[in-house]
C-alpha cells in the first residue's frame, strides 16, 4: 500500500526527548486536528533543515505509513517562532498550559479554526509584552466559551459582584488596551475560579 502524503500548517504543541533518530513532536493542524509526526534528527547540523520547535507554526510535508496514525516529517518551513516565550519562565508556563490544553482536549472539526486562531493569538501575545496570567485567564474563557459551555450565562453569575466586575472588564477588553496587568488583585483568583468551573462543570481538561 502506498504511503499516504499530507501537505498542512500547524503547531507544535509538544515535543518529546529525542531518541537516537527521531524527535516525536504532538502537531495541531486547523483542517487535521492533532498529528503525532516524527522529525529524524540529522548526523550533522544543517542550515537546510528546519528543526520543530516547541510553539513553532509551520508548513509541513508529512508521510505515513501506518494510514495516518502516525507522521514522519519530510520538509518544514517555518512561519512563526515564538522564541521570546522562553525568556520568560511565566511565559512559557501559560503557553504550556494552553498547548497542554488543546493537545488534551480534541476539537472538532467545526471548532478547529477558532482554536487555531486561539493559539496564533495567544502565542503571539505571550512572545510580546502581555502579561501571562492574563493572558492564560482569556485564553481559557475563549476556549470554553468556543465549545460551547454558557459561561457568560453561568460562570459569570456566579462570581461576587466586584469579582464579576473585573472579569467583565478584562474578558471585554482587547489585550493591548489593556497594558500592564501587576495591579489587577483579583487576576489569579479568576483565573483558578475558572479553571475550577471548567474542572466541575465541562468535559475540559485543564
Amino acid at each position: 500500500m502506498p504511503a499516504l502524503t499530507l501537505q498542512t500548517e500547524a503547531f507544535v504543541l509538544a515535543r518529546r526527548p529525542p531518541s537516537d533518530v527521531f524527535e516525536t513532536c504532538t502537531l495541531f493542524a486547523q483542517e487535521q486536528g492533532l498529528l503525532t509526526a516524527l522529525q529524524r534528527l540529522p548526523k550533522k547540523p544543517s542550515a537546510k533543515m528546519v528543526r520543530l520547535d516547541l510553539f513553532d507554526e509551520a508548513a509541513v510535508f508529512l508521510e505515513s505509513s501506518n494510514q495516518g496514525r502516525t507522521w514522519f516529517v519530510r520538509d518544514a518551513r517555518l512561519i512563526a517562532r515564538a522564541a521570546a516565550i522562553g525568556r520568560s519562565y511565566e511565559a512559557l508556563q501559560a503557553a504550556s498550559a494552553i498547548a497542554s490544553m488543546i493537545a488534551r482536549n480534541p476539537v472538532p472539526a467545526e471548532g478547529r479554526a477558532a482554536a487555531t486562531a486561539l493559539l496564533r493569538a495567544a502565542l503571539a501575545a505571550l512572545a510580546g509584552q502581555a502579561d501571562p496570567e492574563l493572558v492564560l485567564l482569556k485564553s481559557l474563557y475563549r476556549f470554553g466559551r468556543d465549545e460551547g459551555y454558557p459561561l457568560s450565562q453561568q460562570w459569570l453569575p456566579s462570581l461576587p459582584a466586584e469579582l464579576r466586575r473585573e472579569a467583565e472588564r478584562l474578558l471585554r477588553t482587547p489585550l493591548a488596551d489593556i497594558g500592564s496587568s501587576s495591579g489587577i488583585a483579583h487576576l489569579p483568583n479568576l483565573r483558578r475560579r475558572l479553571e475550577e468551573y471548567l474542572r466541575e462543570h465541562t468535559d475540559i481538561l485543564v
